[in-house]
């Protein structure tokens, strides 16, 4: 067995030679800068055999109100503590391909609310039972003859109206109210400023009242870009540009986490501007890029983030689009 070699790049210190698969060999990597500073936890939410029990992940994250950590991956939901055991699966042909979650405190419990991209619907079920309770096909009262539909991501307004998003397929964003009657849909595909080059990633973003859509267009050219709208479908702004493929947002307080399929994870600050950036994967190698195995992962280096959430802590767990099935916890550092 090689020895654990380990150099400071910036903040960050990797170790590049320990097998994956010794958990407790490898050592916690420390990223990000000033008061978004993060320690990784080596090994969280692996089996004892120190394998991720995920399987293929291309999907999402959420936390429920009790720090229940859920996952979507292609074999349905997993639900780890937050010390990365697992408390309850979601699993089978229903829950399966998830790309995007949400989730909602309501008055008869906590749901879930996802995209199902390779399912061609949206669904909402019970956080604690997994009751499937609404689905959302494509909704055919539109009036629009498309050929696919595939969505990508999933949010829901303050009075319940649900938000999907075609990202895969026709680029439209779709509006149903909380029984799943179709209200309205808008965007189209294209480059200009109005349109979506895959909506990929949405949420509903509470740091300004009141609050708007904020969507990632993932691959806008030159460089994917993170949009608002309001909660009607009218164009607001372009918040930032430039962030390579920025697949989700998550929002805590001030700040929002977004996931780039290039293998990092930006913090923007209320501004908008970039506070850290976690994570970064410099080799062209192992980012954007599924087929990256168990045994060569790299702690504290991502190779394609695609979902992230914020615990009541301010730590983080991100999930990168992976043929294993990576999940990982990101400590704040006080």
């Amino acid at each position: 067995m090689k020895k654990c070699s380990i150099y400071i790049a910036a903040t960050v210190l990797i170790c590049m030679t320990l097998p994956a698969f010794a958990a407790e060999k490898v050592a916690p990597v420390r990223m990000g800068s000033g008061i978004m500073t993060f320690d990784t936890v080596p090994g969280w939410g692996f089996d004892e055999e120190g394998r991720s029990v995920l399987g293929p992940t291309h999907g999402g994250v959420v936390i429920d109100k009790a720090g229940n950590i859920y996952t979507s991956a292609r074999i349905g939901v997993i639900v780890f503590s937050p010390d990365g055991k697992v408390v309850r699966r979601f699993l089978g042909d229903e829950y399966s391909n998830i790309h995007d979650m949400e989730i909602r405190d309501e008055a008869d419990g906590e749901f879930i609310y996802g995209a199902r991209n390779a399912n061609a619907e949206g669904i909402k079920f019970n956080a604690e039972t997994g009751e499937i309770v609404l689905k959302l096909p494509f909704p055919k009262e539109s009036g629009l003859n498309l050929k696919k539909f595939n969505p990508t991501a999933i949010t829901v307004a303050p009075n319940g109206d649900i938000i999907l998003a075609d990202g895969y397929a026709s680029n439209h964003i779709f509006k149903f109210d909380k029984n799943g009657k179709y209200l309205k849909h808008f965007g189209k595909k294209g480059n200009g400023l109005k349109e979506f080059n895959t909506a990929h990633g949405m949420t509903l973003d509470t740091r300004y009242n009141p609050p708007r859509l904020l969507i990632c267009d993932r691959n806008h050219k030159p460089k994917g870009r993170l949009l608002h709208y309001d909660l009607d479908g009218n164009f607001m702004d372009v918040v930032i540009t430039g962030l390579g493929m920025p697949t989700s947002a998550s929002i805590q307080g001030e700040f929002v986490s977004v996931p780039d399929l290039h293998g990092r994870l930006v913090i923007l600050d209320k501004s908008n501007t970039i506070m850290a950036v976690l994570g970064h994967n410099s080799d062209p190698k192992t980012r954007v890029n599924f087929n990256v195995p168990q045994d060569k992962w790299r702690e504290g280096i991502f190779s394609g983030t695609h979902g992230s959430y914020w615990d009541k802590d301010g730590n983080l767990y991100v999930q990168d689009w992976n043929v294993s099935g990576r999940l990982m916890k990101l400590v704040r550092v006080k």
